[in-house]
């Protein structure tokens, strides 16, 4: 494993590339959410000034399901509950919200009880300012704020799916809490540690969003703001308005940013500690991926994650990085199987 300080050197250089291209894909779009696809039209009155104060659209999307806010003990979190059974908790990647799962949701709730939480920073959960180490947004307190979650709803044990950021969340509540994850499911990463230190040209080509994101504050923020707020003067589909609600704040793009400098310093140093000691993740772990994607063109998906655990599994399946809302027939088919088991 190469060193911290020859990762952020690397990380340094590939920086340079991210001034050349936004870093951020248009939300909606078919970059790294794909989330547009059969939505219904929004009003054409909605505009960039009163967009960012839209209403959630998550009553919609999930009818009879029950709104909670659930204070953990570093962050407000945000989360709707619906179905009956084991408990099922999914946590959305970046830059998304808990919406994410729309199109797979309701079929898991009729096996499970289904929590949807919003990572902290993300959505409608609390925003908190960064810290200088970046500890506020680290993978450890994030995966806390979803154990408190799951305890304050009376779940000692439960099932995790996480895609993207949700994912690493995951991961590290997994390693961090063997006895809380039962089973875990990851969709569309490879572990960040193994990422930074096998930085490629392609990997930087592919996932430049990764660099840029770590320069000092405010200068991405800025950037991904004026960016999202020249897309929401475009935007009409529904789905897209609900992310940009989100996404044209500066305090969620500070803490998204705040969520990657996290990834590519503190995470880095308890997952080198993790290394050293041996540890693994000891619940059943099922990986998916996007088979023409980024990842599953330039990683061993599968072979890196079998190192992290004991009882890995994984598949490749068709759509793009969001496979819960491009591919949501095979996601949905996957996990079912994967959490009866």
């Amino acid at each position: 494993m190469n060193s911290r300080r020859d990762v952020l050197k690397q990380s340094a250089i590939a920086a340079g590339f991210a001034g050349l291209v936004q870093a951020q894909a248009p939300a909606g779009g078919q970059g790294r959410g794909g989330r547009g696809g059969g939505q219904a039209q929004a009003p054409q009155s909605v505009t960039p000034e009163n967009i960012v104060n839209a209403k959630p659209i998550w009553e919609k999307l999930y009818p009879g399901w029950k709104n909670q806010r659930i204070k953990t003990s570093g962050a407000e979190i945000n989360a709707v509950i619906g179905g009956s059974g084991p408990p099922l908790l999914m946590f959305h990647g970046a830059p998304q919200s808990l919406i994410t799962w729309r199109l797979i949701a309701a079929d898991l709730a009729k096996e499970y009880t289904v929590v949807l939480a919003d990572l902290r920073g993300y959505g409608d959960s609390s925003k908190p300012s960064g810290a200088a180490d970046h500890s506020t947004y680290s993978k450890r307190a994030m995966a806390l704020d979803g154990v408190e979650v799951m305890k304050s709803l009376g779940y000692n044990q439960f099932r995790m799916v996480g895609h993207d950021r949700g994912g690493r969340v995951g991961r590290r509540m997994a390693i961090d809490h063997p006895d809380k994850v039962q089973k875990l499911a990851v969709l569309d990463i490879v572990p960040a540690h193994y990422l930074y230190s096998h930085v490629t040209v392609d990997f930087v080509r592919a996932y430049f969003h990764w660099f840029n994101y770590l320069r000092a504050e405010p200068g991405p923020e800025n950037e991904l703001k004026a960016q999202n707020d020249a897309q929401a003067a475009r935007v009409t589909d529904e789905i897209q308005i609900e992310y940009l609600r989100n996404t044209t704040k500066y305090e969620m793009l500070h803490a998204m940013c705040e969520d990657y400098r996290a990834s590519a310093s503190l995470d880095l140093k308890i997952d080198e500690t993790d290394i050293k000691a041996g540890k693994k993740i000891q619940c059943p772990l099922h990986v998916l991926w996007a088979a023409t994607g980024s990842m599953g063109q330039l990683y061993d998906v599968l072979g890196i994650w079998q190192s992290e655990g004991v009882k890995v599994t994984g598949k490749g399946l068709p759509g793009n990085h969001s496979l819960q809302e491009s591919a949501p027939k095979e996601t949905l088919a996957e996990l079912q199987q994967f959490l009866r088991g």
